[in-house]
């Protein structure tokens, strides 16, 4: 049954529920996949992408607890889901810069305005993954609470991809638009204002537009993953 996120549940329930221990790149895969048609489907801000996020981690959770693995087997199932989500954000990440990268040409000051509140939502992107996933994991059942402890505990010391490369766009931006206001380019403020009021829905279909992106594995937003569980 779909949810109001588009996502469905109980097919993810059932794929975590039933997967092998050789089917991790399968269920990494199967996460990014779903997260990313979840966030093409609505405005790509912060509330929305937390709804998404924490629907995924739940599901994976409820199916992780009807696995009856061991706690080893539950936390790479876990994994998994994270690695996946992961890999969805890692193309939020570059819907964002794709969109602010448009401003910029334009002349945007991405230091003033609702310009910085963008750069300022890319920057909590990390923060707001690992928030859903802990909510998520907080309603899981006793037996899961180890796994997901593990998990957590890796996903904050290592950090993540899109958090890693959310840090680097911001970080290039700003250098970019300090250049540019050097060389005197600069966007009125009825203009700016204007570009921003549709931002989130420009995000949005940048995103749409990178599907093709997802199927090379996510390199299309950034270097392959050196993490490792």
């Amino acid at each position: 049954m779909a949810t109001k996120t588009g996502i469905d549940q109980d097919a993810l329930i059932t794929m975590f529920s039933q997967a092998s221990a050789k089917q991790g790149e399968a269920l990494r895969q199967a996460v990014a996949e779903t997260t990313l048609r979840a966030l093409q489907g609505r405005e790509l801000t912060l509330k929305n992408i937390r709804g998404v996020l924490k629907t995924v981690a739940e599901a994976a959770s409820t199916g992780a607890a009807q696995h009856g693995g061991k706690p080893a087997e539950v936390e790479a199932l876990l994994g998994s889901a994270i690695d996946g989500m992961d890999t969805a954000l890692l193309q939020a990440v570059e819907a964002n810069r794709r969109a602010l990268q448009q401003f910029l040409d334009q002349g945007a000051d991405l230091q003033k305005g609702g310009i910085k509140s963008a750069l300022s939502d890319l920057e909590k992107l990390e923060d707001t993954f690992f928030s859903s996933v802990s909510k998520a994991a907080q309603t899981a059942g006793a037996p899961l609470q180890g796994p997901w402890a593990q998990v957590l505990d890796s996903m904050k010391l290592k950090g993540t991809d899109s958090g890693a490369q959310a840090a680097q766009t911001v970080e290039q931006l700003l250098s970019q638009t300090q250049t540019a206001m050097r060389d005197g380019r600069a966007m009125s403020l009825r203009a700016g204002k204007a570009l921003m009021d549709s931002y989130a829905a420009l995000v949005s279909g940048v995103l749409i537009g990178m599907s093709e992106g997802l199927q090379r594995g996510g390199k299309d937003a950034g270097a392959p993953s050196s993490r490792k569980r």
